[in-house]
């Protein structure tokens, strides 16, 4: 047998027995954090920084979505999502509109749609760089097996 399929065997088996759960924790922390330490560093070469494009992100898939609706895509709180989307109006990324009542609409700004554009080719780099030990049977386990993470994680206490 090739050495190369050989590693892939011996990487790929399922270990028996008890998983130290906090060190699985920490392993997916660890991954986020380098996940987001190099978006950061490279997002900053095309004038954003992860936070913000983030934010872009989830008002390009939901253009005149309130600020609420908005901080809940992208994991912050009301106020801090509110803060990040009046920094991004001021660089002209993003245009806010009133709406119904007292809802503000967020839309992205050519400006914000550039850089939108710019961080997704950065993303794509650093996710493909950073998944690249795995083939696309184990990138699709490994998505598969955190959503259904994700879903049990709403019936936490």
């Amino acid at each position: 047998m090739e050495q190369g399929n050989v590693e892939r065997e011996r990487v790929g088996r399922v270990r028996v027995g008890p998983v130290d759960l906090e060190v699985l924790g920490r392993a997916v922390k660890e991954a986020q954090y380098r996940h987001h330490r190099a978006l950061d560093t490279r997002l900053a070469q095309v004038g954003t920084t992860l936070a913000q494009w983030d934010a872009l992100r989830a008002i390009a898939r939901s253009p005149g979505a309130s600020a609420h609706e908005l901080a809940l895509a992208t994991f912050q709180g009301d106020q801090s999502f509110g803060t990040l989307a009046s920094r991004l109006a001021a660089q002209h990324l993003v245009e806010r509109r009133p709406g119904r009542g007292r809802r503000i609409e967020h839309h992205l700004t050519e400006a914000g749609e550039r850089i939108l554009e710019a961080g997704g080719e950065v993303a794509r780099e650093v996710l493909g760089a950073s998944f690249a030990p795995l083939d696309e049977e184990e990138r699709a386990t490994l998505l598969a097996l955190l959503r259904r993470m994700g879903v049990r994680a709403d019936t936490l206490p």
